[in-house]
C-alpha cells in the first residue's frame, strides 16, 4: 500500500466525536496550568505526555478531570476553544461537532452566560479566521448523576447558544445506567436537539439498546461492543444510526486490547455507518489524521475508501443540507485531483 499520510493530510474532513477539554494540546494545557499553579498538572509540555499515560479508563477520567479543573475563567474557555479550532484547521478539518460539558465549568464558578459567550465568540472567530465550522454537543457528565443532567438540560434549552446542535452523555458507563437520563434527553429533543449519547464503550450491547430505546440516540458515541449482538448491528445499519468510532482512544482506555482486535472491521462488514474520530486526541497522542491512517490499515482502504470515510462523517453530521453538499463536493474534488495527479 502506498503511503496515504500525504493524501489524508490534505483531505477535507468532518469530526463528530471530539471533546472540548480533551482536545487541549500539551502546549495549551501547559499554558492553562501556568495560569493556575495550584494544579497538579505539569506546566512543561514535555512532561504532559507522561502525565497523559493511562492505566485504565478510571485513571483516564481522573486525569481528564484534572485538566477540566484548569478551565476556570471565561477567558480560559475562549482561549481553549479557539486554539482547538486552530489545531483542527492544520488538519484540514472543515467541520467539527465539539462535545462541551458546561456543567463542569458552571459548577466551578464560571458564569453560565459568560461561558456561552466565550464559546460562541471563539466559534465565530474560528469560522471567520480559520475556515473551521464548529457546532456544539452539550453532554451530561454521567458520573455526576441527576443534578448534572438537569443542569445540562436547563443550560441547553434555556440558554441555547446558536452553535448548539445536539445533546450527549459522557463519562463512565459502568454503574451509570442510560435509562435514568431519559427525562433530560426528552426535554432536549423536544427543544429540537439531536441525541448523541456515549454507549457500549466499556459496557455491553444492552447499553447501546438503552441509548436507542430510552434516549432516542441518532448516533452512538463509540459503540465498541455493538459487534457482540448481530441483531443490534442489523438495527444500526438499517436505521443509519452511525457509530462514532475512536480507535486509538479505545486502546488507550483499555476498552479494546489491541488495534488488531478492534471491532471496526465487523461494523463496516455489517453495513453500519461508521465515522472515524479522535475523541481526546492530545491525551491519546493522536489526531484525526492519525486516526484515518489507523482506519486505512484496519480496513485496508485506498484513497477512495478514505474519501468515503470522510463522506460518512458528513452524512452523519448535523450540518445543514447546503453545508453537507459543499463539503461532500470538496472531498470529491480533492480526491479526483489527487488521483489524477
Amino acid at each position: 500500500m502506498s503511503d496515504l499520510h500525504p493524501f489524508i493530510a490534505g483531505l477535507p474532513k468532518a469530526e463528530l466525536h471530539v471533546h472540548h477539554v480533551g482536545s487541549a494540546s500539551p502546549r495549551i494545557v501547559a499554558e492553562l496550568a501556568s495560569r493556575h499553579p495550584d494544579s497538579k498538572v505539569p506546566t512543561d509540555p514535555e512532561a504532559i505526555a507522561d502525565y497523559f499515560s493511562f492505566t485504565d479508563f478510571a485513571h483516564f477520567i481522573e486525569v481528564y478531570l484534572s485538566v477540566v479543573d484548569l478551565v476556570r475563567t471565561p477567558d480560559d474557555v475562549r482561549h481553549l476553544t479557539f486554539e482547538i479550532a486552530r489545531d483542527m484547521a492544520r488538519q484540514n478539518i472543515r467541520y467539527a461537532e465539539l462535545t462541551v460539558t458546561p456543567y463542569s465549568s458552571t459548577r466551578r464558578g464560571i458564569d453560565e452566560k459568560a461561558f456561552m459567550e466565550a464559546i460562541e465568540d471563539a466559534r465565530k472567530a474560528a469560522e471567520t479566521e480559520l475556515g473551521v465550522i464548529l457546532r456544539w454537543c452539550f453532554d451530561i457528565p454521567g458520573e455526576a448523576g441527576a443534578e448534572a443532567a438537569a443542569e445540562t438540560a436547563r443550560l441547553a434549552v434555556d440558554l441555547r447558544p446558536e452553535g448548539l446542535v445536539s445533546f450527549g452523555l459522557g463519562g463512565p458507563e459502568i454503574g451509570v445506567p442510560r435509562p435514568q437520563f431519559k427525562p433530560y434527553f426528552d426535554a432536549a429533543r423536544a427543544a429540537g436537539l439531536h441525541s448523541v449519547p456515549h454507549a457500549g464503550e466499556t459496557t455491553g450491547p444492552e447499553t447501546i439498546w438503552d441509548a436507542i430505546r430510552e434516549l432516542g440516540a441518532e448516533r452512538i458515541g463509540h459503540g465498541t461492543s455493538a459487534t457482540r449482538d448481530p441483531e443490534l448491528l442489523a438495527y444500526l445499519a438499517e436505521h443509519r444510526i452511525a457509530l462514532e468510532v475512536c480507535p486509538t482512544s479505545n486502546i488507550a482506555t483499555r476498552a479494546v486490547a489491541t488495534l488488531d482486535e478492534h471491532p471496526v472491521k465487523e461494523m463496516v462488514a455489517a453495513g453500519v455507518l461508521v465515522t472515524i474520530n479522535s475523541d481526546d486526541p492530545p491525551m491519546f497522542g493522536s489526531d484525526l489524521n492519525n486516526e484515518y491512517a489507523v482506519a486505512a490499515r484496519l480496513l485496508d482502504l485506498d484513497e477512495r475508501g478514505l474519501a468515503q470515510l470522510a463522506k460518512n462523517a458528513v452524512e452523519a453530521s448535523f450540518l445543514d443540507p447546503a453545508g453537507k453538499a459543499r463539503l461532500t463536493a470538496e472531498i470529491d474534488t480533492y480526491t479526483s485531483a489527487w488521483l489524477a495527479s
